[in-house]
């Protein structure tokens, strides 16, 4: 097997790349490195403080922009003020196991956040990316289900865990679908996705509060799971390297660490009716669409 590595990333220079979430944790390093090889690198942020105080550490070119993906009108307001190309979209920010909370439409946090803000912002910006979209899952994804009768966890007592792999599989099943739709208009453009592995980012917090139980969760995971860098590892093989679209990249090794490498899924995440199915009730949800006519290869 052939080990990928930073030496392996290719100069990036003349080329934009949007990474979300990228003041913290997997979305900075990402966008660190991808800037460090040239890339003109937007921030998309809630925060425009903390993005700007990020991009300050970053070497080349990097912009800060607003974006609060629990929020259809912000990413609309995102999309609508980028007119530039865009090389490369990196769907990276994300939720995981919050209390239950809505977002600015109503949506479960996890749902809203994870998935559909994403779902928005990628066919909002689609006419404009000619590279490849990568969208961050998880192994959690392996856990999830699609609930088409309470996708927002209005009727049934809240799981966070679960609700969190629901979004996690959607990731999934809307980069598979994607990917069908991209090749049957004839674009060039790739969907890919990948997940980190166990890493010990500030997202991992675990429900219940700080208490000893879950202090010690943490500092179990802060053990043995991966660092930022190299959680962000998967994430830059799915959007640099020589793989198809709808590769799925993680980890090779044990732990969910080690090397990035193509990965397996779930046969839910691989159910390609189910993945039309999400993508119908996504685009009725957001009021957002696949954008025709799209530029061919």
């Amino acid at each position: 097997m052939t080990t990928f590595s930073a030496s392996d990333l290719p100069d990036l220079t003349g080329r934009t790349a949007v990474v979300t979430g990228a003041n913290s944790g997997i979305g900075r390093v990402t966008a660190r490195v991808l800037a460090a090889r040239g890339a003109r690198v937007v921030l998309a942020v809630r925060s425009t403080a903390k993005g700007r105080e990020a991009a300050s550490t970053m070497p080349g070119s990097t912009e800060v922009r607003e974006l609060d993906l629990a929020d259809l009108a912000s990413v609309r307001a995102f999309a609508d003020g980028f007119g530039d190309q865009v090389d490369l979209l990196v769907n990276n920010a994300g939720l995981m196991t919050p209390p239950l909370n809505r977002t600015a439409d109503g949506f479960e946090s996890q749902f809203g956040t994870n998935h559909l803000g994403h779902f928005a912002l990628t066919n909002l910006l689609l006419p404009r990316i000619t590279g490849r979209v990568v969208t961050v899952s998880s192994g959690a994804h392996r856990a999830g289900k699609i609930d088409f009768a309470d996708l927002n966890w209005e009727r049934k007592p809240y799981r966070a865990m679960a609700a969190y792999g629901q979004s996690k599989l959607a990731n999934l099943l809307f980069s598979a679908e994607l990917q069908r739709r991209l090749t049957a208009v004839g674009s060039p453009v790739l969907a890919t996705s990948a997940h980190p592995g166990l890493a010990a980012t500030n997202l991992f917090r675990p429900q219940g509060g700080d208490n000893p139980l879950n202090r010690l969760v943490n500092a179990g995971v802060r053990a043995v799971g991966q660092t930022d860098e190299g959680g962000a590892q998967a994430t830059l093989h799915a959007a640099l390297a020589t793989v198809p679209g709808n590769a799925f990249s993680g980890p090779s090794g044990a732990l969910g660490k080690g090397a990035p490498k193509l990965v397996g899924r779930s046969k839910a995440a691989q159910d390609a009716e189910l993945a039309r199915r999400l993508w119908t009730v996504s685009e009725e949800l957001t009021g957002v669409t696949f954008p025709l006519p799209l530029k061919s290869a």
